[in-house]
């Protein structure tokens, strides 16, 4: 497993956490309320997020074999959609 962690700054760390939740939850695993939420990829992959009034923290595991890189950009596409008034969202990745 490898897991990649960023810390996302933007005040609509909520909106964009559940937005993303209900976008994906009809093809994937998903439990969400506004400061937390998990999203559980079909490849094996899991996304967790942490909301709060100035950040989303999000913690991304890849299983073995899977491209991290891949996973990583379509976690931060997906939450760009969302954040158009604000986008490109900063990802700092770091290894986890």
């Amino acid at each position: 497993m490898s897991t990649s962690v960023a810390r996302v700054p933007t005040a609509s760390a909520s909106r964009y956490l559940q937005q993303l939740a209900k976008h994906w939850s009809h093809k994937m695993t998903v439990t969400f309320s506004e400061e937390e939420g998990r999203i559980a990829f079909p490849n094996g992959s899991v996304l967790e997020m942490r909301a709060d009034s100035a950040t989303l923290d999000v913690v991304l595991t890849v299983p073995e074999g899977e491209d991290v890189s891949r996973m990583r950009e379509v976690v931060a596409s997906h939450l760009d959609r969302f954040a158009f008034r604000e986008a490109p969202l900063t990802f700092d990745w770091q290894e986890g």
